[in-house]
């Protein structure tokens, strides 16, 4: 899942060597964090939360094949 969100990440910003992404696991939950320059946050959330959904939703889909729970933080 890490790797899902750090390809995915490092294709909508503009500085893609900014991009980090941090996987945590606690029992069956996973929570990713994705750090990326400040400038491109906006371009990671997207309009009203759309994009940020949207990588959401590939997540959930993901976690669900592997019998987990998925969050994602973006700072």
């Amino acid at each position: 899942m890490k790797e899902l969100v750090e390809y995915i990440a490092r294709s909508l910003v503009q500085e893609p060597e900014q991009v980090r992404v941090q996987e945590k696991q606690s029992g069956r939950s996973v929570t990713i964090t994705l750090h990326v320059a400040s400038d491109d946050i906006g371009r990671v959330i997207g309009k009203n939360g759309r994009v940020a959904n949207a990588i959401r939703t590939l997540l959930k889909v993901q976690a669900s094949k592997e019998g987990k729970r998925v969050f994602l933080e973006i700072e």
